[in-house]
């Protein structure tokens, strides 16, 4: 990997990387640590810059953009969900679970924010609408990582289950609730149906859940070196489609292959491709369709616990974070950095793409 395609960005977190996502319409990136801040940088120059800092009372877990670059959604160990104003500093909280919460999705389609918590629960928050109280929807289990398209949201949970939502159903539901004269961070129950509730396909504990970008389904990964993909379209024809794989497995000195967790999903919006990488430190691509690997890159120095493409499908963002598979003993100084990889025309691109 050369100097050319790939820079380090400075001043990276000094605790474990939880979370980037790049911006719907810049090469602005949003960093979410274990040390209880969340980071903005820009990335559009060689180099990049870090342009502000935003300080948390607990541990940041994931973090997104709301509908501009100028807003943005985090949450983490202090159980609330907050609006983040990039351009002023300030934080409302929206909402507050009984637990830690560990993800987060924005849906500008629906103008809705969906977190979901260790409580099991889904909070359903309208942030444009502060008279509308947050919604509460609870669920079988914990849930581990959640993503969505256009029309659907993907949870995946603990014990296998995994549920698909219609959004339109989800925002309805929640927007039906009592006005208020005021915001309220406390969520009120309500009833939402799951378009679909599947067993998911891999037999250890789910660690990431991506969505394909044209709506078709999903790709999810495990603690167990394997990825799954699937689609939504339930009739058989489709189901007979779903695919596990083995990947980031690296054999050792007696030849025995060590599994590794696959932390991190991510689709490419152009070519519908996805990134994974893995706690053995590698990025590989791959085309789901074709059930081919395009492409691994070299190794990096720690586990990869994040990644997240640009919109415009020309960046990658690598953040590693040494033993992320292992909790987070042993996070020295110095050892936890933020890579941007420029990506060729084709890099990203399908083997049997035209």
């Amino acid at each position: 990997m050369s100097a050319q395609t790939q820079f380090e960005l400075p001043n990276p977190p000094s605790d474990a990387i939880s979370a980037i996502k790049f911006a719907p319409a810049s090469l602005r990136l949003l960093v979410a640590s274990w040390d209880k801040n969340v980071y903005l940088y820009d990335t559009s120059e060689s180099g990049g810059r870090l342009l502000q800092t935003f300080e948390h009372r607990a541990p940041v877990l994931d973090v997104c953009f709301g509908d501009n670059d100028e807003e943005a959604y985090t949450t983490g160990l202090d159980w609330d969900v907050r609006h983040l104003n990039l351009s002023t500093g300030a934080q409302t909280v929206l909402s507050s679970h009984t637990a830690g919460v560990k993800s987060l999705a924005y849906s500008s389609q629906h103008g809705i924010l969906i977190s979901g918590s260790w409580d099991s629960t889904l909070h359903i928050h309208h942030p444009a609408s502060p008279t509308i109280p947050p919604a509460s929807i609870t669920l079988p289990s914990k849930p581990f990582s959640i993503s969505l398209t256009a029309t659907k949201l993907v949870v995946a949970m603990a014990s296998r289950a995994l549920q698909i939502y219609d959004l339109a159903s989800l925002a309805a539901a929640a927007s039906s609730l009592p006005r208020t004269s005021e915001r309220t961070t406390t969520a009120i129950p309500i009833q939402v149906e799951p378009w679909q509730r599947r067993e998911g396909s891999l037999k250890f504990m789910t660690r990431a859940v991506a969505c394909m970008p044209n709506d078709a389904g999903y790709a999810s990964s495990s603690i167990e070196g394997r990825v799954a993909v699937e689609w939504f379209d339930p009739s058989q024809e489709s189901q007979a489609r779903k695919y596990a794989f083995k990947c980031h497995r690296q054999a050792n000195e007696q030849g025995i292959d060590v599994v590794y967790p696959v932390n991190a999903l991510a689709f490419h919006a152009v070519h519908g491709t996805f990134a994974s990488g893995g706690g053995d430190g590698y990025v590989a691509l791959w085309d789901g369709v074709a059930k081919r690997r395009i492409r691994q890159y070299q190794k990096y120095a720690s586990s990869v616990s994040s990644l997240s493409f640009s919109m415009d499908g020309k960046h990658l963002a690598v953040a590693i974070s040494p033993g992320f598979e292992d909790g987070r003993e042993g996070v020295g100084e110095g050892v936890v950095k933020i890579f941007i990889r420029e990506l060729g025309e084709n890099e990203a691109k399908g083997k049997g793409m035209k």
